[in-house]
C-alpha cells in the first residue's frame, strides 16, 4: 500500500511538473509572436508613410532618408529576429523611422501625425527648445527646435558616447561625427562636451541629463567648471570662455 502512494506521488509531481513546462512554453511562445506583431506593425506603417512622402526641402529630404535607412535596418532584424529582445530592436529601429517621418512632415508643413511610442535609446535625452551656436576646433555646429537651411539635420535623442544627445535638429550630424574615424577621440569629446554644457537645462532634461553630464565631466578629471576656462578654455579659445561662461540659451 505504502509502495502504491508512493508511486501515485511521483506520477503527480511528474504530471505537475509537465503542465507547469507546457504553461511555459506557451507563455514564451506568446510573447514571442506578440513581440513580432508589434514590430511587424510600426515596420508596415513606417513603409507606408515612406510610400506617400515626398520632402523638396533639404531637411525633410534629409528626415525621409533617415527613416528609409532604419526601415531597411528594421526590415533586416525582422528577418534574424527569433527572441522577444530581438523583435524589441527591430520595433525600436522602426519606430526610430517614424520619428524621422513625423520630423520631415514638420519640415514640409504638414502636421505631424498622431503621437508614437518613446524611444527607449532617448529616455532621459530631452529636447532642444533654443537654438544654440558653438565653436569647436575651428567647426562652427548650430542646433535648434526647428528644421532650417542651416540646420537640415534631425535626430529624435539618445546617448552617443555615453552622453545624452537631445532630439532636434543639427547643422551637421554630430551623433556620426563624433563616431565616425575621421573625428578622432578628441574631436568627438569636444563637441559633445560643448553641446552638454549646463545651457542644457533649460531644455527639461532633469535627473537625467544632470547624471549624464556629471558623468561627462568626469570624463575630463573635474566637476565641469574647467568648460569655461582652463584647459578646455585653452582648447576652444574664446568660444569656449565666451559662449560657456556666459549665459547658456540653447
Amino acid at each position: 500500500m505504502s509502495v502504491l502512494l508512493i508511486l501515485g506521488i511521483v506520477i503527480v509531481v511528474l504530471l505537475v511538473v509537465l503542465l507547469v513546462r507546457r504553461n511555459g512554453a506557451a507563455s514564451q511562445q506568446t510573447r514571442l509572436e506578440d513581440a513580432r506583431a508589434e514590430a511587424q506593425r510600426w515596420y508596415e506603417r513606417l513603409g507606408g508613410q515612406l510610400m506617400t512622402l515626398q520632402a523638396e526641402d533639404a531637411a525633410g529630404r534629409q528626415a525621409l532618408s533617415d527613416a528609409g535607412e532604419r526601415y531597411n535596418a528594421a526590415g533586416g532584424q525582422l528577418q534574424q529576429a527569433n527572441t522577444v529582445k530581438q523583435f524589441e530592436l527591430a520595433r525600436e529601429s522602426a519606430l526610430e523611422g517614424l520619428q524621422y517621418v513625423r520630423a520631415a512632415r514638420l519640415a514640409m508643413g504638414l502636421d505631424a501625425g498622431p503621437d508614437l511610442p518613446a524611444l527607449a535609446a532617448a529616455q532621459g535625452a530631452g529636447q532642444l527648445t533654443k537654438e544654440r551656436e558653438v565653436n569647436v576646433q575651428g567647426h562652427h555646429y548650430k542646433a535648434g527646435p526647428q528644421p532650417g537651411a542651416d540646420t537640415p539635420y534631425y535626430y529624435p535623442g539618445g546617448r552617443v558616447q555615453g552622453r545624452p544627445v537631445p532630439a532636434g535638429w543639427y547643422s551637421t550630424p554630430v551623433w556620426k561625427t563624433a563616431l565616425g574615424a575621421g573625428a578622432g577621440v578628441l574631436g568627438g569629446m569636444l563637441i559633445f562636451d560643448a553641446l552638454l554644457s549646463p545651457g542644457f537645462g533649460d531644455m527639461g532634461y532633469g535627473d537625467g541629463f544632470s547624471d549624464g553630464y556629471s558623468e561627462a565631466a568626469q570624463d575630463f578629471g573635474g566637476d565641469g567648471s574647467d568648460m569655461g576656462g582652463g584647459d578646455m578654455g585653452d582648447m576652444g579659445g574664446s568660444d569656449f570662455g565666451g559662449d560657456f561662461g556666459g549665459d547658456f540659451d540653447f
